[in-house]
């Protein structure tokens, strides 16, 4: 492997960290859509004793598996777009450090669907 410059060095490690940074706004966005439609759902279900009001278009349990099912997508968009950078960064340079940001996505994709899950089968 032929030895890089120091500022090239540090470009590809600014570019890691951006990289990071950016999976790491995805988590955020996703658990908050997650956290927000599974407190939606609850708020209602306390609030209205599990009684869809009349002439509504969408209800409580609606809304929140369209927010849940956003966050997982969100996470899952954002795991995707993660790898694919990492991949052609580790094609340009072989010795990049593994990002534990996506290993936290991951499982933060697996309690969204588990909470998705949740909110279908608890009526």
């Amino acid at each position: 492997m032929v030895e890089l410059d120091v500022s090239t060095h540090l470009a590809f490690e600014r570019t890691r960290a951006a990289y990071d940074r950016t999976m790491m706004a995805w988590i955020r966005t996703g658990t908050s859509l997650i956290s927000f439609g599974f407190g939606i759902y609850k708020f209602f279900q306390l609030d209205l004793g599990r009684v869809r009001p009349p002439n509504s278009l969408i209800g409580p349990r609606e809304f929140a598996l369209l927010m849940v099912g956003l966050g997982v997508l969100s996470l899952v968009l954002g795991t995707l777009e993660h790898w694919k950078n990492m991949r052609s960064m580790g094609k340009k340079r072989s010795d990049i450090p593994r990002s534990w940001a996506a290993l936290i996505a991951m499982l933060l994709s697996a309690l969204g669907v588990f909470t998705f899950i949740l909110v279908i089968f608890r009526e």
